[in-house]
């Protein structure tokens, strides 16, 4: 087909075309407009389920002046506590009780959003319908002990009893130990009760445990500092999926499966911690609020600033985006339901 226009025609033509260009940019214009109105002059919270010191409150505290720099309006974002049921009475409010508007996100311990699958049904929410923000740091879960032990490896735990301390039924500090102990038949005395991984980290500095297992790598490289460089604390497993190259010669929890069905179920229980230092909001926001607290999220990981921040403050960035959350999120949920049966056995109270 032979196409041919007049200079005059050509003139009316691109007028046209930029007038639709116009009409099709202007929503986007007004979009991005009204996102940045609405945040401006707001607070955005971050609501932190757990006990202040831990490692999801230091990790809060510092993404909180990076999301303010990065999301459009430039709002105020302000971190607050709220410890209960190992992060499940947080993540309860986002999804039930918070305003679904974006002015709310929260984070807490990786076991919570799988608390409906796996747990004994104090999760009121449907984890594949939350909005997944992204994830500061996807880090190792591990297992530690004290020199006061006597304990030199994983495999001395095969003999010999420890002690270990832990939190609540859902949080990674109990089911981590539990489950190694009733899929291994490792000797662990858990002593359960204890408000937090602080409270823990007390609780083996006055003797009490002599032990923790299911804390991330990133809480023990700055929890545990002080400790380990005196070598009153070892790290003798890595309880995740991924292994942490500063771990050289410890075992990893998967050395220990025999059967694809126990590494199955070794992915239900240890290969969770993937989500690590995971962002989440209610379910429900509107679209470009989705956009831009993803948007801000990613940005302020690659923020120089925040770069420079943790690498002062030791802490670990191993970032994963929302969409990457989301999707590690609903591959767990779509586990067979007798592996899933098999798992929630190994982790009952």
């Amino acid at each position: 087909m032979k196409f041919s226009m007049s200079v005059a025609g050509a003139g009316v033509a691109t007028g046209v075309a930029i007038a639709t260009i116009s009409s099709i940019a202007l929503p986007f214009a007004a979009l991005a407009e009204s996102t940045a109105d609405f945040y401006k002059g707001k607070t955005v919270k971050i609501i932190v389920g757990h006990q202040p010191g831990t490692g999801f409150d230091v990790y809060g505290r510092a993404l909180a002046p990076f999301l303010a720099k990065h999301l459009p309006g430039k709002p105020v974002v302000v971190a607050q506590n709220m410890n209960g049921a190992s992060g499940i009475r947080s993540l309860n409010y986002l999804a039930n009780i918070a305003p679904k508007d974006g002015t709310e996100l929260g984070t807490m311990v990786f076991t919570a959003p799988f608390e409906p699958l796996l747990g004994e049904g104090k999760g009121k929410f449907d984890a594949r319908r939350l909005t997944w923000v992204g994830s500061m740091d996807s880090s190792v879960s591990v297992c530690g002990v004290s020199r006061k032990s006597g304990i030199k490896s994983f495999d001395d735990l095969f003999k010999k009893e420890l002690r270990i301390g832990a939190t609540g039924r859902t949080g990674p500090l109990r089911t981590t130990p539990v489950a190694l102990k009733r899929l291994l038949g490792v000797k662990l005395n858990i002593v359960t009760g204890y408000k937090g991984s602080v409270s823990v980290r007390q609780a083996i500095m006055r003797g009490e445990v002599d032990g923790a297992c299911g804390s991330s790598m990133s809480a023990v490289r700055v929890g545990y500092k002080e400790l380990r460089d005196r070598g009153d604390f070892n790290i003798i497993l890595q309880a995740s999926k991924n292994t942490d190259p500063e771990l050289k010669g410890v075992p990893g929890v998967y050395n220990y499966a025999k059967s694809d069905d126990d590494r199955k179920i070794f992915d239900l229980i240890f290969g969770t911690q993937r989500l690590g230092r995971v962002f989440v909001a209610p379910p429900g926001l509107p679209s470009e609020r989705v956009k831009a607290l993803q948007a801000a999220f990613d940005a302020s990981m690659k923020d120089p600033e925040m770069i420079a921040l943790a690498k002062k403050t030791n802490l670990t960035l191993n970032t994963r985006s929302g969409e990457e959350v989301a999707q590690i999120v609903k591959d767990t949920y779509d586990t067979p339901k007798r592996l899933v049966e098999r798992a929630k056995k190994a982790l009952a109270k």
